[in-house]
């Protein structure tokens, strides 16, 4: 993940804290609370089905207490299937996505499928692949044993270290 020299000085600045798994419901309802969403009551149902097995996860940013964005998505073997993400606040989402990456590294994952090609992923170093090399690639994570709850997330001091050192 490429992180911007702007959005690490946000980062810096920010009073910002992330948790895996502490609101899993409350970052599914996040992603759904839209105008025209893709998630009904049956997939919320499914996700929080998901999500007691062990198979779906959520990465959520704070502030002050406050829920104000996150991702949620599901895992098998080394693969990380994200499934959506919301923000409340400007750039609450690119933050998820920054320490999702580096906690994802952390765990031994080693696809993290993000669906849909935009603007916002394609700015942080997100890059679309052809058919057959995400099946390859797919073909491999799923023989990879990673945990999502393996480790801790890195603290902000230590996430941006990690970043700098891999931008």
């Amino acid at each position: 993940v490429h992180v911007s020299r702007s959005m690490r000085q946000l980062l810096r600045r920010s009073d910002w804290q992330a948790s895996i798994d502490r609101d899993f419901m409350g970052v599914v309802s996040g992603c759904a609370d839209r105008d025209e969403t893709w998630i009904n009551a049956e997939l919320l149902a499914l996700y929080a089905e998901l999500f007691a097995m062990g198979r779906a996860h959520s990465l959520e940013i704070w502030q002050q207490g406050t829920l104000i964005g996150g991702v949620f998505g599901l895992s098998l073997g080394g693969a990380f299937f994200a499934e959506s993400m919301f923000s409340r606040r400007d750039n609450a989402s690119k933050a998820a996505l920054i320490w999702l990456s580096a906690h994802l590294k952390r765990c031994g994952f080693v696809l993290w499928d993000t669906q849909y090609p935009n603007s916002h992923l394609a700015s942080m170093g997100g890059r679309t692949i052809t058919c057959a090399a995400y099946r390859h690639q797919l073909v491999h994570a799923l023989s990879v044993r990673a945990d999502f709850t393996a480790h801790a997330l890195p603290d902000l001091q230590a996430l941006l270290q990690e970043t700098t050192q891999t931008s």
